[in-house]
């Protein structure tokens, strides 16, 4: 399955601290930015991050398999080799994750591996890996 890359435009506090946690921590490449706002190359598609002073608000917290995640989030679908490297890089920085790597859905069609940290701004974001990436919009 292959799908066109989207776009995603989220606020953020600091174009520095940013670029330190999407560059260095997370690998991703750095595109377009000016002193209000930085593109990265996010696993392939685009993320737009905007300074701004609201950076990093959230509505609490939803309920997913027992599990408190931050509404709102995002994050990307990674081959399950790749999603266990970016886990294993995350904790030899020291990030902090809101939920540690986990399987999740066991035994059922959508079975996934799933961890949460936040970025220096406080977005909630999600990495996730399907044992079967043909299963990611199974119910």
């Amino acid at each position: 399955m292959s799908l066109p890359p989207f776009h995603l435009a989220f606020p953020i506090k600091s174009i520095s601290d940013t670029r330190a946690f999407y560059i260095d921590i997370l690998g991703c490449d750095e595109g377009r930015s000016t002193e209000a706002w930085i593109d990265f190359d996010f696993f392939g598609h685009q993320l737009s991050a905007h300074v701004r002073p609201e950076a990093g608000q959230n509505s609490g917290a939803g309920n997913v398999d027992g599990d408190a995640v931050p509404i709102p989030h995002f994050g990307a679908v990674l081959e399950w080799e790749k999603w266990h490297a970016l886990a294993d890089k995350l904790k030899a920085a020291n990030v902090k994750f809101l939920l540690e790597p986990k399987i999740r859905f066991k035994g059922e069609p959508g079975e996934q591996g799933t961890f949460f940290v936040e970025d220096p701004a406080g977005n909630g974001l999600e990495f996730k890996t399907f044992r079967d990436p043909a299963m990611i919009f199974a119910h």
